[in-house]
């Protein structure tokens, strides 16, 4: 994997990029969509590949791992081959989902010993199995085994969760280099910056992480429940003390503003759940503002949610036929919402690189923030 950096905003922090990776090229900033088991939900990869315009997906370690599971997805010829995407994927270690697992799993030196979801069968991750697992999912990007801890913590927690991710990681990096890539092509390793909202364990962090001098880097443990303004005060102090030369990864975020304002702080890629859940109930972003399309209002709106967008779904369809099928319980509906939050979302990091590279994105930023946070 290649990174190189473009140009940074002359009033902000917000780099325009691009990465290289086996499966092809990524300009940043960048939104990538989730596909927890393999699939964005709702979404084809065509509908992804020519209406979104995703440059890469997620995957999950965990959910693959449980689901179809590591035989099937080796004989496939991992991942890429599986599910028919053809460009770059990065897979989530699993962390996190151990971290939603807290009445079912438990951590130790060695590794988390879980319970599965889907049946209650017993399994346990280390960071070496988790390596290995990821190499037979076959993502170009990979991340470290870490633990996710919950917010609030108390420091005492705080400084154990990240010690351990910091001796997880060095036995992340151990085994890799012992093993190689199972279907020829590149894999890279993110580590991960915990440390919850303290200061100086976030500090500590991103110190420890810089130095194992990754290609690189994630941000983890943000956006797990804490005030907005902790996570960009988190984010701003990791982005300062990670590598400039090296692509910044904030983990499981969030919503179209703090998108905006996290690359005024020098991250350069984001995935969220958001644009898909909230897309399934009826809540659609725009440049305008936030839409509940379930609202009546919008019963004899025939206009499309976006005349001038490049996607089908928010350019060729009324704001009240989409009500109408949410109304009658039609899946079509949240296809069509979840189609276009994704092609939105994608839209907006391109806008953003496209006001990087003009030099004007600090201008650009808060009036399009006001816009996007309104209530229409």
């Amino acid at each position: 994997m290649n990174f190189e950096l473009i140009t940074t905003d002359n009033g902000s922090k917000a780099r325009a990029g691009k990465i290289t990776t086996a499966h092809g090229e990524i300009e940043t900033p960048i939104f990538m969509p989730v596909g927890t088991v393999g699939s964005v939900k709702a979404v084809t990869q065509e509908q992804l590949r020519d209406a979104v315009q995703a440059q890469i997906i997620l995957g999950n370690t965990y959910h693959l791992y449980l689901r179809p599971g590591l035989e099937v997805l080796s004989k496939a010829g991992g991942l890429h081959k599986f599910n028919g995407w053809n460009r770059p994927i990065l897979t989530d270690s699993g962390g996190y989902q151990v971290f939603s697992l807290a009445n079912n799993r438990k951590i130790k030196e060695e590794g988390v010993v879980f319970q599965s979801h889907i049946d209650g069968s017993r399994h346990l991750f280390t960071p070496e199995n988790v390596m290995d697992i990821q190499r037979t999912i076959g993502a170009d990007i990979i991340m470290a085994f870490d633990e996710c801890p919950p917010y609030p913590s108390e420091y005492r927690y705080a400084r154990k969760s990240m010690d351990l991710t910091h001796r997880w990681l060095d036995r992340c990096i151990k085994r890799l280099g012992e093993t190689m890539p199972a279907y020829g092509h590149e894999q890279t390793l993110f580590p991960i910056v915990q440390g919850s909202t303290y200061k100086d364990l976030r500090k500590a962090s991103a110190e420890y992480i810089a130095s194992r001098g990754a290609a690189g880097n994630a941000i983890g443990g943000l956006s797990v429940g804490e005030p907005e303004e902790d996570m960009y005060e988190m984010c701003e102090l990791v982005c300062d003390i990670l590598p400039v030369e090296k692509p910044r990864y904030l983990m499981g975020v969030g919503t179209p503003w703090n998108i905006l304002e996290n690359i005024s702080l020098g991250v350069d890629m984001f995935d969220c759940v958001m644009p898909t859940r909230n897309g399934r109930n009826g809540m659609l972003f725009t440049w305008n503002g936030v839409i509940n399309i379930k609202n009546k209002k919008w019963a004899d709106d025939f206009t499309p949610i976006d005349a001038n967008s490049e996607c089908f779904a928010t350019r060729d369809y009324s704001k009240a036929y989409i009500r109408h099928l949410f109304a009658a319980g039609e899946i079509l509906g949240m296809t069509l919402a979840s189609i276009h939050n994704l092609a939105f979302y994608l839209e907006l990091v391109k806008e953003a690189r496209k006001q990087i590279l003009a030099g004007t994105f600090s201008t650009w930023k808060p009036k399009m923030i006001a816009q996007l946070k309104t209530r229409l």
